[in-house]
């Protein structure tokens, strides 16, 4: 993908969450990998006002000078930008989760109202449904608490996302991460769907949560999900 198709694409993505049901408003923020940077939506900009030269990017070398701001006093890899408007507030952990991630291409963050419900509770969702297996693990952490927009918060994000590619933030919303930007908010929709499922189930009662093992042999299935052979392909190579 080119530099503004890759733009360009962001910027559908954006304009999608509130009509997939898992943002609200100008709240979120999406990144997508390219080469060595990466491109992310602008800080306070609405989202239908979006073009591709008002994308930021951020270089994801952590070999470039570390620079200190009085937002960022500690001088950790804070990263200048280039572009006319400042990046997401949340950059730090969308640069973070890039730069250790390499199997990781894009990232989803909104306030979606179910996962955001139950990291308020400061509740992991729990195996509940097999389509926990889709984010890597037998669960779905909640990251503690910290100040959006600090390093504090992308540690705790980076420390629950470990094995996983989505994590709750607590008292402030959720992460879904992709091989592709597709696939980014595919998880995304899927860690909503899950979060409103587990949340009406703990209103009935206590869930039955389903077994390591019966998580295992969801999470061998989603290894090669979306990875089959095309039928015709398939048998002709029998």
């Amino acid at each position: 993908m080119d530099d503004l198709a890759a733009r360009t694409a962001l910027i559908a993505a954006c304009q999608s969450l509130n009509a997939l049901g898992i943002n609200q408003g100008n709240a979120g923020n999406i990144s997508l990998r390219s080469g060595n940077t990466m491109l992310i939506s602008p800080s306070a900009i609405p989202y239908d006002q979006l073009r591709p030269d008002l994308i930021a990017q951020m270089t994801l070398d952590p070999a470039q000078p570390t620079i200190t701001t009085p937002h960022d006093p500690t001088g950790i890899w804070t990263s200048p930008w280039t572009g006319p408007c400042k990046p997401s507030s949340e950059w730090r952990f969308h640069r973070d989760i890039l730069s250790a991630r390499p199997d990781i291409h894009a990232i989803v963050h909104t306030h979606a109202i179910f996962a955001t419900g139950l990291a308020i509770a400061h509740r992991p969702i729990e195996a509940c449904h097999y389509m926990i297996a889709c984010f890597g693990g037998h669960d779905v952490r909640c990251a503690p608490y910290a100040t959006f927009g600090t390093q504090a918060l992308s540690n705790n994000a980076l420390a629950a996302l470990e094995g996983r590619t989505a994590c709750l933030l607590a008292n402030h919303g959720m992460i879904a991460l992709g091989e592709t930007l597709d696939r980014a908010l595919w998880r995304a929709v899927e860690l909503e769907t899950i979060s409103k499922q587990y949340t009406h189930a703990l209103m009935l009662g206590d869930p039955h949560i389903l077994s390591r093992a019966e998580i295992n042999e969801a999470l061998a299935q989603f290894a090669v999900y979306g990875h089959a052979e095309p039928l015709a392909k398939a048998a002709t190579s029998r």
